[in-house]
């Protein structure tokens, strides 16, 4: 585990803050990734302070994709296209987990599809194995009670089952309960949820709703 490198490329927001810390807690090598190769390092400053670790890393967003084994997307649902042409060449042979989720938080309806994961595929092509996942995991509760499980699960899109099943452990190590939910085309459900749980905070005057499957066996 503590060999595996995971780069959260976009990850100076809170999505990719909160991961960061889980990962890093559970003894994984994390690297925050920016387009400003500072932000990331206060970034790390950051949680290095928080856990009081100093394995954390901060690089600009290609040379930590470079780097990583796994590598996550978090950055805003506008700056997508741009991040994925411009990383195209660093994902190559890896893993990209795409947790974009394109809903206008102030309209919160569902996207059209194809969805951000298959549009991503699209463009990075088969040299990289894209997986869907994190979109609708609430990015403030990711940050708190580091080590503990979240009540909120993930579901996890691909059309390649084992790159699949290795993000299913990544989000089970980081307190996530989380389940392979089909091909990636499945992925355009999971991102038109998080406009049903905008609609459900706003309604019920909360912040943290979030998605809990039941029927399942813990551990299958």
């Amino acid at each position: 585990m503590g060999a595996l490198i995971i780069a959260i490329l976009g990850g100076t927001g809170k999505e990719g803050k909160g991961l960061a810390l889980r990962w890093a807690a559970a003894g994984y090598q994390v690297i925050i990734g920016s387009r400003q190769v500072e932000k990331a390092r206060r970034t790390t400053d950051e949680i290095n302070q928080q856990l009081e670790i100093g394995t954390v890393t901060g690089l600009e967003n290609y040379k930590a994709a470079k780097k990583a084994d796994i590598c996550v997307l978090t950055v805003e649902h506008s700056a997508h296209q741009q991040a994925l042409e411009s990383l195209k060449d660093a994902l190559k042979g890896k893993i990209l987990v795409d947790a974009t989720s394109r809903v206008d938080y102030r309209n919160p309806v569902p996207p059209e599809p194809p969805c951000a994961a298959e549009r991503a595929q699209n463009i990075l092509g088969p040299a990289v194995r894209v997986v869907a996942a994190f979109q609708n995991v609430p990015a403030k509760s990711l940050a708190k009670a580091i080590g503990q499980k979240l009540e909120a699960d993930v579901f996890v899109c691909s059309d390649d089952l084992q790159a699949a099943e290795e993000v299913v452990q990544l989000a089970r190590a980081a307190g996530v309960r989380a389940y392979y939910a089909g091909e990636l085309a499945n992925a355009i459900v999971v991102e038109g949820l998080t406009s049903v749980l905008i609609s459900m905070n706003r309604h019920y005057g909360v912040k943290d709703a979030s998605v809990v499957v039941t029927g399942i066996p813990d551990g299958v």
